[in-house]
Formats: structure tokens, C-alpha cells, sequence
């Protein structure tokens, strides 16, 4: 039995049970129009959901009894026992036929055709009092058991056409085992679980300082019986995501319709299930990106034609469970998203600079789509072309912990993907404190710990224009002061232990300075007042063990006031680097310095670096006499700086076996990023080159002193060039 059928039989069970009630109490007083009004609406829904799903009996019958019902309302009969007895068979009728489609999957043998005539004669005649027996013989008899002796078994009484299957026990139905409920309530009993698992977190923080056997065996249960109440409440307010992809059809033949186009859409997983407040939160960024789809991504008929395709486009919805969240995939097969034109609005616009372009790829660039107020329709529709939107799609994902990823291949279509957290009752969170205070960091955010004491702070922690960063393996991982943020304290001096908290938001990772990091345990999210929603910087707050107040960190809110997702910092390192590309400039420079394995020090503009890598040995291939690695997602090709320079000299050295780790220099050229393997990493510096001569070996375009020393200025260009 699929779910739409279990639906319907448990409304339809529901509505006879309204539906007897109001006819016996019709017969008591037939003037009753609201009554009557209601008896109608019932058995039109009863009819309708019958035609829905094919079920040809059930729907004669019932239409035989609305149209009954129609002269009633109208005032063209007069409500009389007859009319009231065959209306009750009608409801015994609707009941067997409802029994067969549960247990036979059909609508059973039962031949209803004397019923469908008595009513069809009552609508003309409107029979009389007198025939209320007549009436019961031309009647099926109704389904339910009815405790007989065994002498009305052998000797029916008049008017009853055959009796029940009496004392075997009647098999449970849909209807039995089922039962609906207020949302109301069921929120109500949502917040007396939370209230539960706070006060069973305190009782297991108390017990810590507890010996008594007795005592740690009761709050030992106390602990799973909590556990697994929370997770059974949760389940009652799970729905299927089916819900609200119900309307997605009629939204995409009414918007293809209007767009001149034709598309077809497949739904795979609609039983997959979410949290109410889930659904409500996804409701709107899914229905915008099914509209984006067929405005924007599906072409017209004419258009698939002449690019091969058929006419009619494919839209395709998907969902499943992945790692304790909901995976939700937006599929077309239409033209998809040009990067280069997204590249040529996002700079004509201002989003991005020409510099930070250039160091973009492909799925970076169609990503930016997601900006505020970005949008590659010229002109402004009634559906589109404003800039708003994506913007807000993305932010209402990740304002429930979720995120969303987007993924297109010019004329192939788009994929929109999207990873959205089962609840948010009740999460799991880190607890840290900073500035004296707590504060919970929702565990969806977090990626790693990091602790760094004495010597490692002065040697991890560095500084590039005034903004803090922490090279994690490579990579450049800038720095958030909670205290600086939250305005709560002074920060701790740069000599002492560092705690940081890596955290992702916006598909960027930032480490979190905090003062300590405690525990993760779940956490009961309370909503802020309203003197505090407009600040950005916390989701809500949650009564820890203690009973003390916490406040929930927003990890995005957070990264935007730091500026870390809005790329401003970004932006401003890249206008600065395009105002000194020139190397041989007198003004201020900021440089990467780095040696190689014949011990020389080279220097290249930090404008051209994309990022700095630390690759293991073991993950270099060879494609002819080249290396290459696999990142991100592409093949990276790498260029061996020490055997270039070497090679021009007559010398070519290889990279040496023994290296457990290889340092590479991702440089983004202007048709695709080169890995330069170096020897190590010095610094990054700010410097005004006063003094250069000319180079005396191919590959390096000038020497000067950067910091004291003389320095080689590499011809990157130059050496990819001749490498490839």
C-alpha cells in the first residue's frame, strides 16, 4: 500500500464517521442546513478522492448519493427515513469497498448496482415513510460485526439481506492503527522533551561527582530513557518531503506553458522524511529553484531541437538521506550556465575584481550566481531578471545548518544540490567559552580543533595585511577573534596557548579563536527574543547542565561580520597586488618568497598566486615525462621549478624520492592553474624594491634585495610556457 493510498483510506474512514453522525442527527431534525451542507462537502471529498485513484465503484456510488444530496441542499426534497436508511448503506457500502482496498488492493467482488438504482429512485420520487424496510432489502448489510445468538444466525429478521464472518474477531485496518493529531500538540510535547533533556543534562553533569552505585544506575536509565523518547517524538513530527513537492507539477506546467516551453518532471524519494520546521524552512528556496529551472535552464522547443536534443526538457527532483543529513538534487537538461558570461557580469557589476577572476575555475565562477543581486537575465520578466533570489536561497539553506552547491556544464544543464539537516530541535553542539561567556557552535559547522602552545603560536600564526592567518596544512586559514567580534574582552596575547575552532560557512573555512573549548553534547535550541533577532551573530540560546543560559553562535553570521564569505578581504589583497604586478616598480610590493632545492631564493607577486599546497609524495602521477596531481576535483600539472631553471643550464634534476611531501605553488595563469614545485615556503612580504639587475640565466626576469638579501624574480609565465 503506497502512501497516498493509506491517505486516503485514513481521511475517507474519518469523514463516514462524521458522515453517520450528521445523517442520524438529520433524521431528528431534517432542517438542519448546516448539517446538510456538511454531509455534502463530506461525500463530494469521498467521491472525488475515488476518482482520483480510479476506484470505479466506490466513485458510483458516492456520485449516486451526492446527486441525492444536491436536490436535499437545494430544497427540492425533503429529508425522510428512507432517504436517511439508504444513505446509511451508501456509508456501509463506501466501508466494504474500503475493506477490500486494504486487504485485496482492489475494490473487491460486491456488486452495488441495487443500491446506485434505490438512490437514483429516491433523487426523483423521494420516496415516502412507509418503505423504510423495502428500502433495507435492496441494501448490502453493513460490514461492522453485530454480536448475534444463534438463533438469529439460522432465522434473519425481515429487511436484513445476509449477516456476519460473527464471532471471529474483525482484522485491524488502516483507520485502527492510525490517529491524527494537532500540530499544536505535538509542538507542545516537542517542548517538554527539550525541557526533558535539559534537566537529564544537568542530572549527568551532577552524577559526575557521584560515587553511589545505585544513584549512576538510575540516572544511567534516566539517560537512555530520555534518549529514546527524543528520538520517537521526533519522529511524529517527520514528514515526507513529499508534501510540499506535491504542488511542483502544476507549478511547472503553468510556468512551461507560459514560457512557451515544454518540460516533464520525475520525482525520486518524496517518502524521504524532514522535520516540520525543516519543510517549512526549504518550502521557498526549492520552489525558486524549480522556477529558475524552467525559466531559466530549459530552452525552448525550437532551441533543443537544433542543438540535438528533444524538445521536451527533463526536470528532475531527487532526495535521500546521506551522513545524517537529506541530500536534495535539482536536475535539468538544459542549456546550463556559461562561466564566462557569469565572470563578465560579476566584474561588470563589481562582485569580483578582473585579478580575482583570473584565479577562479569554472565551478567558482558559476557559483557566484549565489551573490546578492547578481542575475545574467538582460532583460526583466514577469519571472525573473531582478537579482533576487539565489541570494536568498542560500541563505535560508544555511540558516538551518544546511548548504547548497551548484554544479552545471554548458549545454548538459545544472545540478543544484543541497544538504539540509534532519532537525533542528534538538542538535548536537560544541561548547566553548570566550570573554568569560559560553557559547554553543552547532556541530554541522565544525571541521576540526586546533591547539597551538609557546613556540607554535609565534612559528603558526601569521599576519598578511593586518588580517590574522594559521597555516593548516598549506593552506592559509584566516583568523576570527570570538572576543574581538563579540566585543567581550581583550584578546589573549599572542604568546600564550591558542584554541581555534575550524568551522566552514559559505563553502569557506575560517578558524574561531577562542579562549576554551569544553564538551559537545545536545543542545535545546530556544528562539531569541525579539530584541535580539536582528543580531546576526547568534542563532539562539540553550540551557546547559548547570542551568545556566548559552548563547548559540551563528557560524555565518559570524564569518560575514569578519568579512571571511563576503571576500572583501579577499578583494582588497587583489586590487592592492593589481597596483604592483609590475616587479620592477619602486612602489610596495607584496611578494611570496621561497627557495629552492639548489638553496637559491626566488621571489614572485603575490597577485598571481591562487594558494599554496603541501601535497604527499605518494599522490604524484606521471603523464609522460610530467607530473601531475589530482585536485580539486581537476588534474593539476606541475612544474618542477629547481629542474627548469637547472634544465636551461644543461642540468635536469628530478624531484627527489626520498621527499615525503612535495610544497607546491598553485599559480592561476589565464587558461588554467599550474602547481610550481618548490623547495619550501619562506614568507609573504610587503616590500619596495629599490634595487634590480639584470638576470644572467633564462627563466628568472631580475634580481634584487627583498629583506636584506638578493632575491630572484622568477619568469613564471615563461617557465610554464617552455615547460609545457
Amino acid at each position: 500500500m503506497n502512501e497516498v493510498t493509506r491517505e486516503f483510506l485514513l481521511e475517507t474512514h474519518e469523514n463516514l464517521g462524521q458522515l453517520e453522525g450528521d445523517l442520524i442527527a438529520l433524521e431528528k431534525d431534517p432542517t438542519e442546513k448546516q448539517t446538510l451542507a456538511r454531509v455534502f462537502r463530506n461525500l463530494h471529498t469521498v467521491k472525488g478522492s475515488a476518482g482520483f485513484l480510479g476506484l470505479a465503484k466506490l466513485q458510483a456510488v458516492a456520485h449516486s448519493a451526492e446527486s441525492l444530496l444536491s436536490r436535499l441542499r437545494d430544497g427540492e426534497l425533503t429529508f425522510n427515513p428512507p432517504i436517511a436508511t439508504a444513505l446509511l448503506q451508501t456509508i456501509d457500502s463506501i466501508r466494504q469497498v474500503l475493506a477490500s482496498v486494504e486487504s485485496e488492493a482492489g475494490e473487491g467482488s460486491g456488486n452495488y448496482s441495487n443500491l446506485v438504482r434505490e438512490l437514483d429512485r429516491l433523487r426523483e420520487t423521494g420516496g415516502t415513510a412507509e418503505t423504510p424496510a423495502v428500502v433495507a432489502r435492496t441494501m448490502v448489510a453493513p460490514i461492522e460485526p453485530v454480536p448475534l445468538t444463534s438463533a438469529a444466525i439460522t432465522s434473519p429478521g425481515p429487511g436484513t439481506s445476509f449477516v456476519q464472518e460473527a464471532t471471529e474477531p474483525r482484522a485491524q485496518s488502516v483507520s485502527d492503527s492510525s490517529i491524527r493529531v494537532d500540530v499544536g500538540l505535538l509542538d507542545k510535547l516537542m517542548n517538554l522533551v527539550g525541557e526533558l533533556v535539559l534537566a537529564r543534562n544537568q542530572i549527568m553533569q551532577f552524577s559526575s561527582s557521584q560515587e553511589n552505585a545505585a544513584f549512576l544506575g538510575t540516572v544511567q536509565r534516566l539517560n537512555l530513557l530520555t534518549t529514546e523518547l527524543q528520538a520517537n517524538v521526533m519522529k511524529t513530527r517527520m514528514q515526507p518531503i513529499g508534501n510540499i513537492w506535491s504542488k511542483f507539477p502544476r507549478v511547472v506546467r503553468d510556468l512551461a506553458l507560459a514560457c512557451g516551453k515544454q518540460v516533464r518532471i520525475d520525482m525520486e524519494g518524496q517518502e524521504t522524511e524532514l522535520d516540520k520546521t525543516i519543510i517549512e524552512a526549504i518550502r521557498d528556496p526549492l520552489t525558486h529553484m524549480v522556477r529558475n529551472a524552467v525559466d531559466h535552464g530549459i530552452e525552448s522547443p525550437s532551441t533543443r531541437l537544433e542543438r540535438g536534443k528533444l524538445a521536451e526538457g527533463r526536470l528532475s527532483l531527487h532526495a535521500f538521506h546521506e551522513g545524517g543529513k537529506v541530500i536534495i538534487e535539482i536536475n535539468d537538461d538544459g542549456g546550463g550556465i556559461d562561466p564566462i558570461r557569469v565572470r563578465d557580469k560579476a566584474i561588470k557589476v563589481k562582485a569580483i575584481s578582473p585579478e580575482e577572476a583570473v584565479r577562479m575555475n569554472e565551478r567558482e565562477l558559476v557559483n557566484l550566481v549565489f551573490l546578492p543581486g547578481f542575475s545574467t537575465t538582460e532583460k526583466v520578466t514577469h519571472f525573473s531578471g531582478r537579482g533576487v533570489g539565489m541570494d536568498v536561497v542560500r541563505t535560508n539553506i544555511e540558516r538551518i545548518g544546511g548548504s547548497v552547491e551548484l554544479e552545471s556544464q554548458p549545454g548538459l544543464g545544472t545540478t543544484v544540490k543541497m544538504k539540509i539537516p534532519l532537525t533542528l530541535a534538538i542538535i548536537p553542539a560544541l561548547t566553548v567559552t570566550s570573554g568569560g561567556e559560553r557559547y554553543a557552535i552547532p556541530q554541522v559547522s565544525l571541521l576540526e580543533l586546533v591547539r597551538l602552545e609557546g613556540d607554535q603560536v609565534k612559528q603558526r600564526i601569521e599576519s598578511i595585511h593586518g588580517f590574522p592567518v594559521y597555516r593548516l596544512r598549506g593552506n592559509l586559514l584566516p583568523l576570527v577573534y570570538l572576543n574581538k567580534e563579540l566585543r567581550t574582552g581583550d584578546i589573549r596575547p599572542a604568546e600564550s596557548e591558542i584554541n581555534i575552532v575550524v568551522l566552514h560557512a559559505d563553502d569557506r573555512q575560517f578558524g574561531l579563536v577562542v579562549d576554551a573549548i569544553h564538551d559537545t553534547e545536545e543542545i535545546v535550541v530556544k528562539p531569541l527574543q525579539k530584541q535580539l533577532k536582528g543580531v546576526n551573530v547568534f542563532a539562539g540560546a540553550t540551557i546547559m547542565g548547570d542551568g545556566r543560559v548559552a548563547l548559540i553562535l551563528d557560524v555565518l553570521g559570524i564569518a560575514q561580520r569578519a568579512n571571511v564569505v563576503t571576500g572583501a578581504r579577499v578583494r582588497a589583497l587583489t586590487e592592492q597586488n593589481a597596483q604592483t604586478s609590475d616587479a620592477s616598480s619602486n612602489a610596495k610590493q607584496s611578494l611570496l618568497l621561497f627557495s629552492i632545492r639548489d638553496g637559491g631564493r626566488m621571489a614572485i607577486p603575490l597577485s598571481i598566486v591562487a594558494r599554496l599546497e603541501e601535497f604527499p609524495f605518494g599522490s604524484l602521477e606521471r603523464t609522460g615525462d610530467q607530473f601531475v596531481v589530482q585536485y580539486r576535483g581537476e588534474i593539476l600539472p606541475l612544474v618542477d621549478v629547481a629542474r627548469q631553471l637547472n634544465a636551461e643550464g644543461g642540468r635536469a634534476e628530478g624531484i627527489p624520492l626520498a621527499s615525503d611531501t612535495v610544497q607546491v605553488v598553485v599559480y592561476a595563469g589565464s587558461e588554467r592553474q599550474v602547481g610550481l614545485i618548490v623547495g619550501s615556503i619562506l614568507d609573504i612580504v610587503d616590500e619596495e624594491i629599490i634595487a634590480t639587475s639584470r638576470s644572467s640565466r633564462s627563466g628568472v626576469l631580475h634580481s634584487a634585495i627583498v629583506q636584506g638579501r638578493v632575491a630572484e624574480f622568477l619568469d613564471v609565465e615563461g617557465l610554464v610556457s617552455r615547460a609545457s
